[in-house]
Order: structure tokens, then C-alpha cells, then sequence
């Protein structure tokens, strides 16, 4: 028990430092709510019971770094306990006779032997962390030196930070291990439910100045914690309370649904208070762990982007100003403070950042809105500028004549249906891509002509068709997006049928998550979906498996953004292709770079690896002869990366149509005969909407 002069002194302690914490805190909600509307709090207290159980069994942090998150559990579950071990410590301190040393009561028994071993593994935990930063500073901390960062930031404020708080967790967890030896030095005994404490505790059996050393040992436990109570706001260790909340803000939308902007008169983001309010508490929760930065195929590759360093200096500016832009005297200039411009541009909207955030931020979306508001402003790369202006005038990323989108038909032994006119099962949005580019064409034809082998009866909008505006939305041009968006639900409102079909998974994401708002609502199904279908209900007969050994990608936007994994590689299974899986594959596929309008662009000058050559020599590792894409816009990148590292002998790039194709022989069918037979078979049975509603 303290003293009274210790207890008033304490009482003092925390009174002042607990309302220097409340100021930093209070600073935190006035800097946050500056923010534009999220409309994150549906559903609020069901989804923060689930991420408190998520943060709890720390399956969050497990997503990467399988031995780094064990360390961090150690000292996660170890603090949660010490919750319990403070308010202890507290009564200890207040009330007479209170202890559980000693008692032979089986909860007492229990907390000891918990506080015991707990103690230990923070303490294990916090030096492995300390040893890996100091000792072993592993790459993955580094930023590429063209990385925009706060002066603070590159002069080793975060690891300073981690120094200091490594510091306090020591010495705090360290005394109170250290003085409940101290405690049963006292007694001069040993329990079995403080097995580590009972290791020391004779070393001091008969020392003098044990009363002493219980004291000091107090103080520094939990004197410590109250001190570190005002740091608390600044630190990046309060996400330790802040992650679950933030967590359970996460986007209501699917994942592939951006959010539409605020104003939409005036899109985007060019300072901190422009952005929803969600992405300033962003900055507050983020751990720094660049774990978000070790996934970026942008800053893989050695351009100036890392999202981890845009929620740092965002952050440590704030950290900085935070009087002036709490009371609203500064703005933290987005461009100019947090992130470079050449950085905005090297996005591709991979989503990997957001997916392995162990705290829930989303820094994709700032850059985003960042991007809205640039291309608001006419001040974009060149490239993407003319591909823009092709978009508008043409409904194509290529600047072609709309006549010319059914190219890729001729030479075809049968006539595909104008889906404009009559009626059909599947419309086909086979995308630019697809319609375009001559890495994709062939493989557009295999596609049509499997379907008609299967019966299927499908038919495309021939020059109707205009692009469904991914790629222009994640550009920034949110103008664009919904000017196509409401002509090609214009078209398609003209239509009769009751699904649509895409091999392009960023045309399927748009029309799936992204239409709906515009008042487009449809059954929408990606071809490696249709193909598992038709091959399991022997529409499809594989007549001649392949026996051959093939690694898979993951489109992002059709695995990150719609979860959709299983049916490629199903596909492939159908087909004789024995998979082989490269180590970054599913929700951790590493992205091919062509996305969020990079396909256009001029390589960066700082690039020192593309993205999909990277891709090409993880597969090669796997031993496999056979690249397998689902997505026009993959095939155009990886046929083109094999030739540019030159692994055009060791690798070759398959899209799933190809191994159908083979597989059910598909050269031996006759397909005007085929066609014919398709086109008898389709009977309307509904209108347009209740198609359309299906």
C-alpha cells in the first residue's frame, strides 16, 4: 500500500496528465470531424463487435508476416491482460491488505499465473520487435529515395518513436514483473503460480531495501503509464484503441464500389479537410508497419508512391500543426505536405494497400479523391488526357470508330446476335480490350466460339457498346464515368436478357457494384463463372485433358474486389491443368500494374522493374510452363512482359479459353451447325425488367 502522500501524489499525477491527454484528444475530433461526410456508422454496433473480436484474436495482423504477428500477439494479449494487472495494481495501492500474492483463492491463482507468464511474453515480443528494427532493419521499413516525406518522417521520427514507446513498455511491464519478485522476496517464498518471478525472487531473499524496491518498482510501473497518457495522442501506438473503431467504420460499399463525392460540383481533394472524415482518422490509427507499401506494385517496382508514407506524413503534419488545424488556421496541403504529384499517378488501384491494412485504413481512396480533384482541374498526364478525350468522343479507350469494335468477329463460321435487337440469354460486354487489342482478339474469338459450341444463346451490342468507364473513374474522372454510365444503361434498357457476361473483370466490376447506384441494376456473371458452369452441367465436354502444369494470377479486380477465386482455377482443374500456385496468390496476388489508367501511361523514369515482369519471375519459380490469365487487360501485359524478359522459351501466357478450347477440341466442331441449333433453343419467358431485376 502507498503512503498518503504517494496516493495524493498519484491522484495529482493522474489529474494532470490525464487532462493533457484529453486536450490531445479533443484536438484529434476537431481536426477529424473537419472532414466531408462518410456516412459510415450504419450497422455501427454489429460491425464493432465484430472488429473487436477481429482485433482480439488479432486476425487482422495475421494477414502478413505470419512470425512478426506472433511477436505482436505476445504483446497484444499480453496488454489487453494488463488492464486487469493495473486496476490490481491500483487497489494495491489504495486499500489496505488487498493482494492476490499469496491467496489460495483459484482466481487470484489464476490472474497470478497470467500476469506471470504475460509479462514475459510482452517482454519477449517488445525486444524481438526492438532487435528487428535496430538490429535487423529489414527492407521492408526503407521508402524509395524519390518517396515524398515528411522532414520529421526521414529523419528517423518513427523509429524514435518506436525507441521511446519500447522504453516505456520495458520498463512498465519489466518493473511490475520485477517488483512482484520483490514481493514474494519479502515473504522469502516461491509460487507456483509466478513461475518466472519465483526464479528471481531468491536472489533477493534478506535484501534490505525490498520495502524500498516495491515502492520504486510501483512507480515505475504504473507512474510510467500516466506520464506516457499526454504522448498517447501523438504516438502512433494509439491505434491500440483506435484500430477497432476504425475498423468497424469501413466502407457499407462493396469493394469495388468507390464512394461518390461530396461535392459533386466540385470533386476530389487537394487538402486534408476536402477528405471524408474517415480518411483524416485514417492517419491517426495507422500503425506505420508499411506492410501496405511492401504489397504496392507501384512502390515494388521503384516509382515514387507508398501508401504507407501518404498516412505517415499526414499524420506527422498534423501531429506538428495540430493547434492551427484544430482551430481551423491551416490546411494541410494534400500535394505539397503528403504525397508528390509524379506519386498520385503511379496508383494502379490495385486495392492491395487496403486489403493488408491490419487497421482498416484505405489510403487507395485518397489518392483517389486526390485524382478527382487534379483531373477537375485539367492537370493530369498527357497520355491520360487523350485517352479521356477517346473515351468521350469515341466510347473507347483506343480512338476507334465504334464501327470497328466487331472486328474481331470476321473470320468466324457463324453470325453472333445484335443483342440491340433481339433477345438473348447472356449480352456479352466483351470490353476494349477484348475488342481491341490484338494480344486479346484471337482469344475473344475462342470465347465466342465455345459459347456457341456450348449452345449458349448470347449475342453482344455491336457498335452500341461503349466502354462501362472503370478505367475513367479511377482515373478521376468522375464527369465521364457517369456520362457513360447512363448512355450504356440507356442501351441496355433497350435490350431483352437476363444476364451479363464479361471476360474483363474491371468491366465486370463496374457493371456489378458501380452501376447499381446509377440506377443499373443487373445479373452480371464473369466468363471463368460460366465456364465452371457449362463444363459441370456437360454443355462444355472435355473430350481431351491437357496434362499439363500451370501457375494462375488473380486479377484484382476480380479477386481482391469480388472474391472471385475458385472458378478460374476450377476451370483449369476441368481442363487437365495441374495448378501450381505462385506464393503471392489470391487476396495477396501482386497486381499486373495496367490498372487505374497505368496501361495508358509512360513508364515512370524511376522504374526500375515493371510490375508484370515481376509477376513473370515469381511464376517461373513455380516451375510451371503455363501463365493462366482470366482478363484481356493481363493477357496484353504479361504477353508483352515475357517478351521484355525475355522468358518468351520458358513461359507461356494462357487465357482460360485457351485451355478449354483445347481441352474440348473444340477445332473438330462444326459451328454453323451449332449456332443454329443455340438460336432455336432460347425462348423469351420475361420482360426487359424483370430480366434486368434478376
Amino acid at each position: 500500500m502507498l503512503s498518503t502522500t504517494e496516493q495524493i501524489a498519484f491522484i495529482l499525477l493522474v489529474a494532470v496528465c490525464g487532462g493533457l491527454a484529453f486536450h490531445g484528444f479533443r484536438r484529434i475530433y476537431l481536426i477529424v470531424s473537419q472532414g466531408k461526410p462518410s456516412y459510415r456508422t450504419d450497422n455501427f454496433t454489429l460491425k464493432l463487435i465484430k472488429a473487436l473480436i477481429d482485433v482480439g484474436l488479432q486476425r487482422t495482423v495475421f494477414k502478413s508476416r505470419p512470425i512478426v504477428s506472433i511477436f505482436h500477439a505476445f504483446i497484444f494479449f499480453g496488454f489487453s491482460f494488463y488492464l486487469l494487472v493495473n486496476i490490481n495494481d491500483l487497489l494495491e495501492a489504495y486499500i489496505e491488505g488487498w493482494t492476490t500474492i499469496g491467496s489460495s483463492n483459484p482466481a487470484a491463482l489464476g490472474f497470478n499465473l497470467f500476469s506471470d507468464l504475460f509479462s514475459i511474453l510482452v517482454l519477449v515480443g517488445i525486444i524481438y520487435f526492438l532487435i528487428r528494427r535496430f538490429v535487423g532493419k529489414p527492407k521492408v521499413f526503407e521508402f524509395n529515395s524519390n518517396v515524398k516525406l515528411q522532414d520529421k518522417v526521414a529523419q528517423g521520427g518513427i523509429r524514435k518513436d518506436s525507441l521511446l514507446v519500447g522504453i516505456f513498455i520495458i520498463l512498465h511491464v519489466g518493473s511490475r514483473w520485477l517488483g512482484t519478485a520483490f514481493h514474494l522476496a519479502e515473504r522469502e517464498a516461491a509460487e507456483w503460480s509466478m513461475p518466472t518471478a519465483s526464479l528471481i525472487a531468491p536472489l533477493f531473499f534478506g535484501w534490505g531495501g525490498l520495502e524500498t524496491g516495491i515502492h520504486v518498482t510501483w512507480w515505475l510501473a504504473m507512474g510510467l503509464i500516466v506520464l506516457f497518457l499526454p504522448y498517447f495522442p501523438y504516438s502512433k501506438h494509439i491505434h491500440i484503441f483506435l484500430a477497432p473503431l476504425n475498423l468497424a467504420f469501413a466502407s457499407p460499399k462493396a469493394n469495388g464500389e468507390l464512394m461518390e463525392p461530396a461535392d459533386s460540383s466540385n470533386p476530389g481533394a487537394s487538402n486534408l479537410n476536402d477528405l471524408p472524415w474517415k480518411h483524416i482518422f485514417d492517419s491517426y490509427v495507422c500503425i506505420m508497419c508499411t506492410r501496405c507499401h511492401e504489397v504496392c506494385p507501384a512502390h515494388e517496382s521503384g516509382t515514387p508512391l507508398s501508401p504507407s508514407a501518404l498516412e505517415i506524413n499526414k499524420r506527422y503534419f498534423i501531429n506538428q500543426n495540430s493547434s492551427d488545424l484544430a482551430g481551423g488556421k491551416l490546411k494541410l496541403d494534400l500535394l505539397n505536405e503528403a504525397i508528390s504529384n509524379d506519386a498520385v499517378w503511379s496508383c494502379t488501384t490495385c486495392m492491395a494497400c487496403v486489403e493488408v491494412c491490419p487497421v482498416g485504413n484505405e489510403p487507395m481512396q485518397d489518392i483517389l479523391h486526390i485524382r478527382r480533384k487534379l483531373v477537375f482541374d485539367a492537370n493530369m498526364p498527357v497520355e491520360l488526357s487523350d485517352v479521356l478525350r477517346s473515351l468521350d468522343e469515341q466510347g473507347n479507350s483506343f480512338g476507334e470508330s465504334s464501327r470497328k469494335r466487331t472486328r474481331w468477329t470476321r473470320g468466324l463460321d457463324f453470325q453472333i446476335k445484335d443483342a440491340s435487337k433481339e433477345a438473348v440469354e447472356y449480352l456479352w460486354y466483351v470490353g476494349d480490350f477484348a475488342s481491341f487489342n490484338q494480344n486479346c482478339t484471337e482469344k475473344t474469338r475462342k470465347f465466342a466460339e465455345i459459347l456457341t459450341a456450348a449452345g449458349v444463346n448470347f449475342g453482344i451490342l455491336m457498335k452500341d457498346e461503349k466502354s462501362a468507364g472503370n478505367d475513367a473513374r479511377r482515373v478521376g474522372e468522375e464527369g465521364l464515368f457517369d456520362a457513360l454510365a447512363e448512355d450504356n444503361i440507356q442501351t441496355l434498357e433497350n435490350c431483352d436478357f437476363q444476364h451479363i457476361l464479361t471476360t474483363d473483370p474491371h468491366t465486370y466490376n463496374t457493371l456489378l457494384n458501380e452501376y447499381p447506384s446509377k440506377g443499373g441494376v443487373y445479373s452480371v456473371k464473369h466468363y471463368s463463372t460460366l465456364l465452371t458452369e457449362l463444363i459441370q452441367s456437360g454443355d462444355i465436354k472435355i473430350t481431351k485433358p491437357l496434362k499439363i502444369k500451370g501457375t494462375y494470377h488473380d486479377p484484382c479486380y476480380l479477386g481482391r474486389y469480388n472474391g472471385i477465386f475458385d472458378a478460374p482455377r476450377e476451370v483449369m482443374n476441368q481442363c487437365g491443368v495441374e495448378l501450381v500456385e505462385m506464393s503471392r496468390n489470391r487476396t495477396n496476388s501482386f497486381c499486373c500494374g495496367a490498372g487505374g489508367g497505368q496501361v495508358w501511361k509512360k513508364e515512370h523514369e524511376d522504374m526500375k522493374q515493371r510490375p508484370s515482369e515481376n509477376r513473370i519471375e515469381e511464376a517461373l519459380l513455380t516451375g510451371a510452363k503455363y501463365f493462366t490469365v482470366a482478363c484481356p487487360k493481363d493477357m496484353t501485359m504479361y504477353s508483352d512482359a515475357v517478351k521484355t524478359s525475355g522468358n518468351e522459351e520458358n513461359m507461356i501466357v494462357r487465357d482460360l479459353v485457351d485451355y478449354v478450347a483445347e481441352a474440348m477440341e473444340l477445332d473438330k466442331l462444326n459451328f454453323k451447325e451449332t449456332h443454329e441449333t443455340a438460336s432455336e433453343s432460347y425462348k423469351v419467358e420475361n420482360d426487359i425488367s424483370e430480366r434486368h431485376s434478376g
